[in-house]
């Protein structure tokens, strides 16, 4: 017979100890041990039957394309690769609050009235609450949208059977446990578990189904659970939301069948996610004149290039330490490009507060953004402004070179279309035989800069 005994798993890391302590001898997580029964088999257990399979060359495997699932949320299926894939399992996680069931319920009604039936599975909410919203997103709700409010992922399996679904989605997976195995819900295992039954309904040869579940996320920003359910998923997508921004970014950091990276605009209203057709008015303030102390830099986010308007506030400081914020970008990175302005372009920066930040709350990763943080830093300082029409894009070095970025050709090309009338990079040999209407400033140095920009 079976022995059973109690080991305790830590929710973070995964790993397992015979004794509970406070804190997590693998990883130092506070209180993240939880109590799981786990079997033990006996020395005379039945031997596993291994099916021989035999290797196969390479370039004779078939490829098997699979169609996708246009949802009708452009910003959502440019984000995954140009839709669902029909046998596809996909995570979304955010902060709470965010709008990952709200992005579920635009989903549902798009693809609903498209002819494809769905099956939401709810283990946080009944469905009166998530009936509740869907009159508050959507004008009719269609025939096709099923619900169930439970947490037994026994039950929520015998329901797909039941309905035939063509598409799932299942809110959280953390909520959700299955009956043979004895931990509570949210645990490693049956976290597990459940996204691998999941995982084999979708992946099933006689009705592929595609499937997006939530996941918790982390105070760290963090995808909670084990890394082992990343790995199971073929997607896997965030929500970003700051606590002060209608803005709302899909990312995804892993996508088997599309690239990494691409991401989906939305902004949070009342009515629920709606997306942003038009990215650059969206990041960039329509003035009828220019102002002090804001510049517009280009960045590449998956595919897509996105002007943004970056500004900054520069004043005195009256205490020993001054003042420096960015919340669009890394402090560290702020610091750096304030060092190269005083030391490389003669700025005396030592007893001013700094802050900075983007319009629309926009991260800024790139070092494309250098140029324009500091042009619009200098703008502050000599309280001159820059012209509207006027777009900066180069990597900054320690030297106070001027250094060319990546996809330079697409983003001046961008540009052109979008009716900018400069754009100041590095000395490149790029072919700007394309180019219309832009002119196309070339520098070495970031003095010669701003000296033609505030000459």
């Amino acid at each position: 017979m079976a022995k059973t005994k109690t080991i305790y798993t830590c929710t973070e890391c995964g790993e397992s100890t015979i004794a509970w302590a406070g804190k997590c001898p693998s990883c130092g997580a506070w209180n993240s041990l939880v109590e799981e029964v786990v079997e033990k088999n006996s020395k005379n257990k039945a031997q596993v039957k291994t099916e021989r399979k035999k290797s196969e060359r390479l370039n004779k495997v078939l490829v098997d394309y699979s169609e996708r699932i246009i949802t009708g949320v452009e910003e959502f299926d440019r984000t995954i690769g140009g839709g669902l894939v029909r046998d596809s399992v996909s995570i979304l996680t955010a902060k709470p609050g965010a709008g990952k069931s709200t992005l579920l319920l635009e989903l549902a009604n798009k693809l609903a009235k498209s002819g494809k039936t769905i099956l939401y599975i709810s283990g946080e909410e009944s469905a009166s609450q998530i009936k509740s919203r869907a009159l508050r997103i959507m004008k009719e709700i269609p025939e096709d949208i099923f619900i169930i409010s439970t947490n037994s992922m026994d039950a929520a399996l015998l329901e797909i059977d039941n309905i035939d679904p063509d598409i799932i989605f299942l809110d959280s997976i953390q909520t959700l446990a299955l009956d043979e195995y004895a931990q509570r819900p949210g645990t490693p295992t049956q976290t597990i578990e459940c996204a691998n039954a999941l995982v084999d309904k979708c992946k099933s040869a006689k009705k592929p189904r595609a499937a997006i579940m939530v996941g918790h996320m982390t105070k760290s920003g963090e995808m909670a659970g084990l890394m082992t359910l990343e790995h199971l998923v073929d997607t896997v997508l965030i929500l970003e939301a700051e606590s002060d921004s209608q803005l709302r970014v899909l990312r995804t950091t892993k996508n088997r069948f599309g690239y990494t990276g691409e991401i989906g605009l939305f902004d949070m209203e009342e009515e629920g996610l709606k997306e942003v057709k038009n990215p650059s008015e969206y990041f960039i303030t329509t003035r009828d004149k220019p102002i002090e102390g804001a510049a517009i830099a280009v960045i590449k986010e998956g595919s897509r290039i996105l002007s943004v308007e970056v500004e900054s506030l520069v004043s005195q400081s009256f205490t020993p330490y001054p003042i420096r914020i960015g919340d669009s970008l890394r402090k560290d990175q702020l610091n750096t490009l304030i060092s190269i302005l005083e030391q490389r372009a003669d700025f005396s920066l030592y007893d001013k507060n700094v802050i900075l930040k983007t319009t629309g709350g926009l991260k800024l990763s790139e070092q494309s953004v250098n140029l324009a943080i500091i042009m619009s830093i200098v703008s502050s300082i000599k309280k001159k402004p820059i012209g509207n029409s006027t777009v900066f894009i180069a990597e900054i070095g320690l030297t106070g070179e001027v250094k060319r970025v990546p996809d330079l050709e697409k983003r001046l090309l961008e540009l052109d279309r979008l009716g900018f009338e400069v754009a100041y990079i590095a000395k490149t040999n790029i072919d700007l035989s394309k180019i219309k209407n832009l002119k196309v400033k070339q520098f070495d140095n970031l003095n010669e800069i701003i000296r033609d920009v505030f000459a």
